[in-house]
């Protein structure tokens, strides 16, 4: 059988979807299975194509590295608002590709400039928040 779209090909859409895991898996850990699994009874072709489009086919390009990729991603979800779900899996996400919690926090500082105090410090208790359960509070 040929598929006009290869997305509906079943070998296909299973390659890129376990592709994709792989990558979601090593940047963002448990948090971003969490996020996966609980969109499983509601919305399980989102939580398909997060793993397959999202992380299987633009956070596995290589025009960025994993720490950019994240730095840029913490940086639009500041400037949108009202993420800091997703805020607080991508600041995890960070941490595990080697952002400080420094830099994270400059970030940040940065974005009040483009996005207003209000944005900036909602990112930054987010980051609180998540560097206080890893247990890397107080910063210097």
């Amino acid at each position: 059988m040929t598929f006009e779209n290869p997305a509906q090909d079943p070998i296909s859409r299973t390659i890129r979807h376990d592709h994709g895991r792989a990558i979601l898996d090593a940047i963002d850990g448990e948090a971003g299975a969490r996020v996966i699994d609980s969109l499983a009874d509601i919305a399980p072709e989102l939580g398909h194509q997060v793993v397959a489009w999202g992380f299987g086919e633009i956070y596995a390009r290589p025009g960025l590295e994993p720490r950019d990729r994240q730095l840029v991603t913490l940086g639009m979800l500041t400037a949108l608002g009202g993420c800091e779900p997703q805020l607080e899996v991508h600041i995890n996400a960070a941490l595990n590709v080697g952002l400080t919690p420094e830099q994270i926090i400059e970030a940040f500082l940065h974005s009040a400039v483009y996005c207003g105090f209000p944005r900036a410090l909602n990112a930054t208790f987010t980051a609180k928040k998540v560097f206080a359960e890893r247990d890397l509070l107080p910063l210097a």
